[in-house]
């Protein structure tokens, strides 16, 4: 089986080299040509055009967002390009909207489309260990499955239209943010009575926090190590508006989402677009009178 990637970022070359690891031909394209280069030493070839990796059995769509998912899929001959019993998987983060958009084109061209983001930073993607939210029809779930037990450890299927697995993913990232959000208001809190944001890591992940994800997100906060981003700030904002824009679809109010989104918006206005998203916790620390470490 050929596959198709578009989009080598930080963690579409951890999946590719994944995919090779499996023993899967795979043809890489990307805007900035050295990305995908650098995969041909490891077996990729190199696609010179978008349409030639959308010509391969299965193509994977690994961008920032929304409007690089659009401009590759609508404004090239991406569609046109991908034979009759082709397959688009878009893994990216993109909105319930575009999902919808993407679904409703490859049917009306009779192809198949699966949506099927991923939870987990560049370091999980390098290790296989990605947990996969995918939907989309059975068949065509069933022929990538391999291809998600490649690059991950679990493939959840959420359902049959595809625009499910964005709203899960966009409602998990929210969920991040939110204990980004907390995390950073009570370091604070505890740094202004003399406590060591290691030390209130502590008690808290080994009682009653233990999760992971507590881990990794307390550790870059308590640590202040918002430097190299695994995930940048922008895109964190990014995805809360994502959030916002999917509530607002169904009348919905999320009041913790708005006040991330007003807080990422003044870590903009402070310069810190390009930390990791953890940086969302300076904004607590420095609204408490309080310098960064």
């Amino acid at each position: 089986m050929k596959i198709g990637f578009v989009g080598i970022g930080a963690m579409g070359e951890c999946m590719v080299r994944n995919l090779l690891k499996a023993g899967y031909a795979v043809s890489v394209f990307n805007r900035t040509r050295e990305r995908a280069e650098a995969l041909v030493a490891e077996g990729a070839q190199l696609a010179e055009r978008i349409e030639d990796a959308a010509a391969c059995e299965i193509v994977i769509t690994m961008l920032a967002n929304d409007d690089a998912t659009v401009s590759t899929v609508f404004d090239s001959d991406f569609r046109q390009a991908m034979p009759a019993d082709g397959i688009h998987i878009c893994m990216a983060t993109i909105s319930a909207e575009l999902g919808q958009r993407l679904a409703a084109a490859h049917a009306a061209d009779g192809r198949a489309y699966i949506s099927a983001p991923v939870f987990g930073r560049p370091p999980a993607a390098a290790a296989a260990q990605l947990f996969v939210a995918a939907a989309g029809d059975a068949s065509a779930l069933a022929r990538c499955q391999p291809l998600f037990d490649a690059m991950g450890q679990k493939t959840f299927v959420v359902g049959s239209a595809p625009e499910a697995a964005n709203v899960v993913k966009i409602s998990g990232n929210f969920m991040i943010a939110s204990l980004i959000e907390t995390f950073g208001e009570a370091c604070a809190l505890t740094r202004n009575y003399g406590i060591d944001p290691a030390q209130f890591l502590d008690v808290m992940t080994s009682s009653i926090f233990p999760a992971p994800i507590y881990k990794i997100y307390g550790g870059l906060i308590a640590s202040q190590q918002f430097e190299p981003a695994g995930f940048k700030l922008r895109l964190g904002l990014k995805d809360i508006r994502l959030a916002l824009a999917a509530a607002d679809d169904k009348e919905i109010a999320l009041p913790m989402a708005s006040l991330i989104r007003d807080n990422y918006l003044k870590a903009l206005t402070r310069g810190y677009e390009d930390l990791d998203w953890a940086a969302l916790a300076l904004v607590a620390q420095e609204d408490a009178g309080l310098k960064r470490a």
